[in-house]
């Protein structure tokens, strides 16, 4: 950090670098999000219209792309340890460009569902896990602090693009709002990623005055081939995968829920915005509770915390039972960013986290992807919403309880 003392001597105190890819990223992952993830629903209804299709099929473009970015997770992953993440994520948001630019002229089911194939490539290039990588690369201490300032930034990119996008369809049609979207996302990410991404040579961190240097706690590493044979890296699959399969559910059901409990629809429509809004306290709460539990015990009890938040949906009869339920559920969905990044950096090390953290990254995404048909299925199965939230809440109580026992026996990566 630059020091008073620095400034008033007239002298150049030097910035760890670290921190600037830090800011860089908090644009672009903004810019990303808002316009490649967020960017969608804005413009579902008039997709429908124009391609003379029904909202499943279109919206069944977008859960094809997070399918494609759960595949791509482990070779992004591989391609960050070996290269950094410059490249990759430069690519990635030409990519991301180009088919924003394809995607205002579609004029097929077909063709929208081949451009949100490559969009879920460039998903995987650009968001969240790359990101992190970089940031996890760059930092052995204050990697939580780095992680929470991305995310504060990013949690922010459907507040900004999603009315922005709404005020560009409505003046300007849907095909040059895109174009619009398409042109502030090159314009922004490309530069960015290519100028101020490098990759960090692991044997450097933040520990003291400018200029100073030490070897990084964490430095070192165990590969994905060595990961795989640890009981603690399949926990943590399993459970990332539930709870992104429980969060989803919870985003795309819990309206119709609400609504069928005798909740009016603008309640049930708050209720999910102030999960989203939680999210923010979460994540600032996720740092101290870290640096005091520990990275892998502060991520069991998220899970165990969001499993006692769905076990209270089904009792939800009056306002004042249900605001418990959705402070729980959006700090919990908050810390649980956090947490996949430290929890895995801190059980696997940082010279090869992107490839370990892909691996994980696939059964979460498919989860994501699955979650809206596979819990609309599994509600009709079992009868009612109800016993979908309770099914769910025992299950991340097992994974959030198998997290923290895995957790106690995991071995430290070798320094």
């Amino acid at each position: 950090m630059i020091s008073l003392s620095g400034l008033l001597g007239g002298r150049r105190a030097a910035v760890y670098y670290g921190w600037i890819i830090v800011a860089a990223l908090s644009v672009t992952e903004t810019v990303s999000w808002g316009i490649i993830y967020y960017g969608f629903p804005v413009f579902l209804q008039s997709m429908e219209r124009a391609l003379n299709a029904s909202a499943v099929a279109v919206a069944g473009a977008f859960s094809l792309a997070l399918a494609v970015t759960a595949v791509a997770a482990v070779p992004v992953g591989r391609w960050i340890d070996r290269g950094g993440p410059r490249g990759l994520m430069t690519a990635g948001s030409c990519l991301a460009a180009l088919l924003t630019f394809a995607w205002a002229r579609t004029n097929s089911l077909v063709m929208l569902y081949a451009v949100w194939c490559g969009m879920g490539v460039a998903m995987a290039m650009t968001l969240y896990d790359p990101a992190f990588a970089a940031i996890v690369q760059w930092f052995g201490k204050h990697r939580d602090r780095a992680l929470l300032i991305v995310t504060l930034a990013a949690g922010l990119a459907s507040t900004i693009f999603m009315p922005f996008a709404a005020w560009l369809l409505a003046r300007m049609g849907w095909r040059a709002a895109i174009d619009v979207l398409g042109i502030v996302l090159a314009a922004i990410t490309i530069p960015l990623h290519a100028l101020v991404l490098r990759p960090s040579s692991l044997t450097q961190a933040p520990t003291g005055p400018a200029g100073s240097t030490a070897p990084a706690a964490g430095a070192g590493g165990i590969p994905l081939r060595d990961a795989v044979r640890r009981a603690y890296f399949w926990t943590l699959n399993v459970t990332f995968a539930v709870g992104a399969f429980a969060t989803v559910t919870i985003t795309v059901h819990l309206i119709p829920f609400l609504t069928q409990r005798g909740y009016p629809q603008g309640y049930a429509a708050a209720a999910v915005g102030w999960i989203g809004a939680m999210q923010i306290p979460g994540r600032l709460l996720f740092v101290p509770v870290a640096a005091w539990l520990g990275p892998r015990a502060v991520t069991g009890s998220v899970f165990v915390a969001q499993a006692l938040a769905m076990a209270m949906l089904p009792l939800v009869g009056r306002l004042p039972m249900l605001i418990p339920a959705i402070l729980l559920l959006g700090a919990a969905n908050g810390m649980s960013t956090l947490a996949r990044a430290s929890a895995v950096a801190d059980a696997f090390g940082r010279r090869y986290y992107a490839s370990v953290s892909g691996a994980i990254a696939t059964g979460f995404n498919a989860a994501r992807a699955l979650a809206p048909v596979g819990a609309a299925l599994l509600g009709t199965w079992m009868g009612s919403y109800a016993r979908l939230f309770a099914v769910l809440a025992a299950a991340l109580a097992l994974a959030g309880a198998a997290l923290l026992v895995a957790a106690r026996t995991a071995a430290a990566p070798p320094e």
